[in-house]
């Protein structure tokens, strides 16, 4: 009699729950996450020295050969570990430290390998190299000394016994031990069969993760980048390309009880075989590596087309043959000319539109409060002759008078209307990403069109000079920017239009937008030009506009808009903005706001304070 197949399952839960706890040299009790100290990381990462455009993220599991104890051979665990390096774009922390059984030395190891990174250079011998750097930081730090003693000799506690270990490898632990405990005391470490147990206080050489995109395929198609379901985990996989196998090869084993009988069979045409697998993403985070092949299936079924851009007749419409705009590309230090292609175009299908009636209370609000402002006079003391005594003056005059001293002075108040002298640009991220949902009802991509509508109403109202545009883009020969209102224009129902015919797609090419908006309002003559920049995320797109790259451009187009007397200013509703923002625009060149729905609400307290 068989053992049912609910309780053989049930008992090999509970084993393999038992023996994987058992075989665990962790302290889960005492676990740290990188997401929760990731801010003050990377606080502590740039004020010690470390490259401002260095993004943290998360380190895959990396394979070693390790000498693993009976326990964790049974249990199959510990044949992949965690360990934290450095490359040329970001620094790569475990996502989450059990190391020690307090949490006070997790939080502490964390602080420390982020210290230790932003003093690293190039790694030439794993052994010297960190022992050179733990050096260096000790002797210019000594208050982390005692700090570093502890996490130290609290590893060493816990690392496997030489006296355990085979001769060879046992040599190797000692001189590892030293090396923690005396850092700078080791030249040669001797070599064994195996790795020895992971130093969590130290970096590793940089893992190559042997990325998809840099081998070579068979046939590269268009908008075949890797797309991430969740964008705020930072780990990323390993890759292994693997031989194509068609089934064809070796022995074909025939089993008669795979025959299909006559009314066993039908013929089903299965359409979900041609659909997106929903689960992929969700496999793929729990897979420790990722097998390639060259091969292409075609399935049958029917014809699937992904085109990057919509047909002439549904596209917006262009304006002009377009133009060519540098990009910065940082690895090189220098600017890449006329490596950009941007084409301004007017939004399809755009009809003059009244305000929606959801906004005129408020418009109604916002224009009575901005023609207040506009009305607003500058008051000019001690003048021969104005609308008003100056009693002030006239106060004065009689002081000075009875003292034998008197000054010719006007005893008038004279009032002039304010100059007008600001110009301002209003640029708007349309990406695809502006197309998430805030509620049932509304996104993100209505909040923006909202805020455009209600800050035109405002702008109208107080008479400044002002220009409204949108960008997206698709990788560097489609960056777009939608003209809704130039400074030539005035604003009324067909600019309204153009902007509710927003619609969101592709991805955000910041810098070039920047650079173009730069243009525009460089050409100006008023002194004062204010570029006010409306997004929701990170500069990316789908080729190497992605990571630091994106960052490090953008930055640059907001120095050179600087350059040209500009006030480039980000209002963004991303929560992360802090990580990356600071060093494009400055520490007082962004806001974030908490909730979308008060994105226009924060925009025009914004620009009143900034027109200041």
């Amino acid at each position: 009699m068989g053992i049912p197949l609910e309780l053989e399952e049930w008992v090999g839960g509970h084993w393999h729950r038992f023996i994987t706890r058992r075989s665990d040299s962790g302290f889960p009790q005492a676990e740290v996450t990188l997401e929760s100290m990731a801010r003050s990381l990377a606080m502590l990462f740039h004020a010690f020295g470390g490259e401002s455009g260095m993004a943290l993220e998360g380190a895959p599991a990396r394979q070693l050969l390790l000498r693993r104890g009976w326990l964790q051979r049974i249990a199959g665990t510990c044949g992949q570990v965690t360990v934290a390096w450095r490359s040329q774009d970001c620094l790569r922390l475990p996502e989450r430290l059990a190391v020690y059984p307090e949490a006070g030395l997790n939080r502490e190891l964390y602080r420390w390998l982020a210290l230790l990174a932003a003093g690293a250079d190039g790694i030439a011998h794993w052994g010297r190299d960190n022992q050179r750097w733990t050096s260096r930081l000790l002797v210019e730090y000594p208050a982390l000394r005692e700090r570093y003693r502890q996490l130290a000799e609290a590893h060493i506690a816990l690392r496997p016994e030489p006296d355990s270990l085979p001769r060879a490898e046992a040599a190797l632990e000692d001189c590892i031990r030293q090396a923690l405990l005396e850092p700078g005391s080791v030249e040669h470490f001797p070599r064994a069969d195996r790795a020895p147990w992971p130093v969590p206080l130290w970096l590793y050489p940089e893992g190559r993760l042997q990325e998809p995109q840099s081998t070579h395929l068979v046939e590269e198609e268009p908008g075949s980048g890797v797309r991430h379901a969740d964008q705020t985990r930072g780990s990323s996989k390993r890759a292994q390309r693997v031989a194509d196998s068609q089934g064809k090869d070796g022995l074909l084993l025939f089993r008669l009880e795979n025959l299909f009988s006559w009314s066993e069979y039908l013929d089903l045409d299965r359409c979900g075989d041609d659909e997106e697998d929903q689960d992929a993403a969700r496999v793929a985070e729990d897979l420790d590596q990722l097998a390639l092949s060259r091969q292409r299936s075609h399935k049958g079924g029917g014809l699937r087309l992904d085109l990057d851009l919509p047909a002439a007749e549904l596209d917006d419409i262009p304006l002009g043959p377009g133009c060519r705009l540098p990009e910065w590309d940082y690895r090189q230090q220098r600017l890449l000319d006329d490596h950009v292609s941007l084409q301004q175009m007017l939004p399809r299908d755009a009809l003059p539109s009244a305000l929606p009636e959801r906004l005129r209370p408020f418009a109604l609000r916002l224009r009575r409060q901005f023609e207040q402002l506009r009305d607003g006079r500058q008051r000019r003391r001690q003048r021969p002759q104005g609308e008003e005594l100056d009693l002030d003056a006239w106060l004065d005059f009689q002081v000075e008078r009875k003292h034998g001293t008197c000054a010719e002075r006007g005893f008038f108040v004279e009032r002039l209307p304010v100059r007008r002298d600001l110009a301002c640009l209003l640029l708007a991220d349309l990406s695809m990403s502006t197309d998430a949902a805030l509620d049932n009802e509304r996104r993100v991509i209505d909040a923006i069109i909202d805020s455009l509508l209600l800050f035109g109403e405002a702008l109208d109202a107080l008479g400044d000079p002002f220009a409204l545009y949108g960008f997206s883009s698709l990788r560097r020969q489609q960056v777009r920017m939608q003209v809704l209102k130039p400074f030539t224009e005035p604003y009324g129902d067909a600019v309204r239009g153009r902007v509710l015919a927003l619609r969101p797609g592709y991805y955000t090419r910041m810098g070039a937008a920047i650079r173009q908006a730069t243009r525009l309002l460089g050409a100006c003559p008023q002194k004062r030009r204010l570029l006010l920049l409306v997004s929701d995320g990170k500069p990316n797109d789908l080729d190497r506009y992605e990571g630091r790259y994106g960052v490090e451009d953008t930055r640059q187009a907001v120095l050179e808009a600087r350059r040209q007397n500009l006030l480039p200013f980000c209002i963004t509703i991303d929560r992360e903005a802090g990580q990356y923002l600071p060093y494009m625009f400055g520490a007082n060149g962004y806001a974030v706001v908490a909730r979308p729905e008060h994105l226009a609400a924060r925009l025009l307290h914004l620009y009143r304070q900034l027109r200041r």
